[in-house]
């Protein structure tokens, strides 16, 4: 089951930004992120981006992907369990 919470930004601060609500989620999804706070595909999730879009996104902004040596190795180990390599 699924829940949102809401955060009141003041329509002042919206409007200083020149960011639409939607905007502004985007931004603190990639900055959870970016502190490792989110996970990417939670952060996808928050921002209401395709993975390709995400992505891309935290390339055009030099943002690494949080993929590490373990993570790959798992993958590999998966996809020998799954007969996919």
């Amino acid at each position: 089951m699924s829940s949102t919470i809401s955060i009141e930004i003041p329509r002042e601060v919206i409007h200083a930004t020149r960011m639409t609500p939607q905007e502004i989620k985007c931004e603190l999804a990639i900055h959870l992120f970016q502190l490792g706070k989110l996970s990417f595909g939670k952060a996808r999730e928050m921002a209401g981006m395709t993975v390709w879009a995400f992505q891309q996104l935290l390339g055009s902004r030099e943002i690494p992907v949080h993929y590490y040596l373990e993570d790959y190795e798992e993958d590999l180990s998966t996809l020998r369990e799954l007969g996919r390599l």
